[in-house]
């Protein structure tokens, strides 16, 4: 059985304050579920994410990391960071992370090989704009995407990598592919993964859809066969909601 998967980016929202209290709010309504319930604050909250809460069953995930371990790179923060403070999954790939700060295919091969080296998990983000899915193009670059910056490791990496699919047009506009059209891209992908690795590992992979995910849609999208869960941004900012949501599982 793949694991499922309800993860939360708040991205760059939350001050300290707000983020104990929500984190609390969360792990007091926390429901009975087999589901992991992963959280990404901002990293000048992180260490105190993790302290809040400690004995809870949310996890902590990071944002974002460096390809390097160390060195003169102002402003960044290295794997063996999170590491020490915690936190042990980082979210990679996210398309605002390549639209407004150029992150590449081959930048972010560097980052999954020293997240991997440094025993980090990856939730690895991917998916096409508006205009790549209107010229038919939007399996050809999932393709792609999955392909340049993961299809180097070797098969037994895949165990610490969850995939996080999210079609641009769909974030933070209101527009939510189709439950259909989420198996359908959810299906292309795991049928990639199966032609270069095998059915074992492409059935075993989880496969999260991230874009607009509400508590109004999120049991339908989740009960298509191919999608494990979800990567929530704006409705995780609510303790009601990211539950409403975690509940559609």
């Amino acid at each position: 059985m793949r694991s499922k998967i309800v993860a939360g980016n708040w991205k760059m929202n939350k001050n300290l304050e707000e983020t104990t209290a929500l984190l609390n709010e969360l792990a007091g309504k926390l429901p009975d579920t087999s589901a992991e319930v992963i959280v990404a604050p901002t990293f000048v909250n992180l260490a105190e994410a993790v302290k809040t809460l400690g004995g809870s069953k949310v996890q902590v995930a990071a944002q974002n990391m460096h390809f390097e371990e160390s060195g003169a790179f102002t402003g960044e923060i290295a794997p063996g960071m999170l590491r020490n403070i915690g936190v042990n999954t980082v979210i990679l790939g996210h398309s605002e992370r390549r639209a407004y700060f150029g992150e590449t295919d081959d930048l972010l091969k560097k980052k999954v090989d020293t997240a991997l080296a440094q025993g980090m998990r990856i939730i690895f983000c991917f998916g096409e704009e508006l205009e790549d899915r209107k010229a038919g193009k939007h399996f050809e670059l999932v393709e792609s995407q999955l392909k340049n910056a993961l299809f180097h490791l070797p098969a037994s990496a895949w165990k610490h990598i969850v995939l996080a699919y999210e079609p641009v047009w769909a974030i933070g506009t209101g527009e939510t592919a189709s439950p259909e059209q989420a198996q359908e891209m959810h299906a292309f992908i795991r049928k990639t993964l199966e032609s270069s690795y095998g059915s074992e590992i492409a059935q075993g992979v989880t496969i999260l859809y991230g874009g607009s995910v509400k508590p109004g849609n999120a049991s339908e999208i989740f009960s298509k066969p191919d999608v494990d869960g979800g990567l929530i941004g704006g409705a995780s900012l609510k303790a009601d909601d990211f539950i409403g949501i975690i509940n559609g599982i």
